[in-house]
């Protein structure tokens, strides 16, 4: 539809008729209003004016289009709905050596367990719209490779191109834990959620887990815990012939960091395992049912605004046009 911004401006349309016909006539000769910009509009044009007292038609015109450019007409499409605002998710993956161990099933053969959670994750994150997403990794140490973004493709890729043992192979949970907290600290209207995802338990990094726990709750950030791995014995390990090494995961400590961030704790032994506790992520943390909308704007000020500059080009043409038939 079409519509003015301003159409209360539209009552300044008869104010130079006003001005001239309310103007003291000076030596009974009428006097033409002079607007300021167009104070020569009458003389370039001579032979054109109305019959109302000090207005010429052409300066009339021009003042109607300067009018309508003010009240800025624009030209608004059909609502377009926005997705939901969504939450903030920070994703927390272990890099460490053990995530080597192919001892979970995917696709009908043993995988290591990196492979996995790319696989399972990388899904994760294509549902997620509406959501901002950040992706920190985690060994020796802890680092952030995206910060909280709406680009899912960008972290999607990030995800995937992540590899053992490039920040080291042990595991440092408390460092990616109080990264995650930094990095939140900065949002402090959000949600504020972490997906911590390791197979292993504390063996490096600068901060403890419980350092960090304690972070994490006064900054009000829950926690979801996920360990990976399997219990039982399948597919080739690294550490030894014919089967996992076994699970070394410290599901006290990342029940006990999910449970006092009120988060909660999950454990991932295959493929089916982890595909269901991101459905069940988006049960216990759901996003808002307020539809938004907005309905895209398009400006038509420029339109009059170039028909009065044209009309003053042309009483300049008339002017230039007459000078030279005199000259002749």
């Amino acid at each position: 539809m079409f519509e003015f911004s301003w159409p209360w401006l539209f009552v300044l349309l008869p104010l130079p008729w006003l001005i001239a016909k309310f103007k003291p006539a000076q030596h009974s000769t009428p006097q033409r209003l002079r607007m300021p910009s167009f104070a020569s509009l009458s003389s370039l044009a001579p032979n054109i004016t109305s019959h109302s007292r000090g207005v010429s038609w052409l300066e009339g015109l021009v003042w109607v289009f300067l009018v309508i450019a003010a009240a800025n007409p624009q030209w608004l499409d059909e609502p377009v709905a926005l997705p939901n605002e969504g939450r903030d998710i920070m994703l927390a993956v272990d890099l460490s050596g053990s995530m080597n161990e192919q001892d979970m099933e995917y696709q009908g053969r043993y995988v290591d367990r990196l492979s996995v959670v790319k696989a399972v994750l990388g899904e994760f994150i294509e549902q997620r719209q509406g959501d901002r997403l950040g992706l920190i990794l985690f060994g020796d140490t802890a680092f952030l490779q995206t910060p909280l973004t709406r680009d899912l493709n960008t972290v999607s890729q990030m995800l995937s191109e992540a590899q053992i043992g490039l920040v080291g192979r042990a595991t440092a949970i408390g460092d990616a834990l109080g990264l995650s907290v930094k990095r939140f600290s900065q949002k402090q209207d959000s949600n504020r959620i972490l997906i911590l995802l390791t197979d292993g338990q504390n063996t490096a990094g600068n901060l403890k887990p419980e350092e960090a726990l304690i972070l994490a709750r006064e900054e009000g950030i829950k926690v979801y815990t996920v360990g990976v791995g399997s219990d039982g014995r399948g597919g080739f390990s690294l550490f030894g012939m014919g089967g996992s090494a076994g699970s070394s995961i410290d599901e006290a400590t990342l029940k006990h960091i999910a449970s006092e961030t009120g988060g909660s704790y999950f454990r991932a032994k295959d493929v089916s395992g982890l595909q269901k506790i991101y459905q069940e992520l988006d049960e216990l943390e759901p996003i808002s049912d307020e539809a938004q909308t907005f309905r895209p704007q398009l400006a038509l000020f420029f339109w009059p605004l170039l028909s009065a500059l044209a009309l003053i080009m042309l009483t300049i043409l008339i002017k230039a046009l007459r000078g030279l038939k005199q000259e002749a």
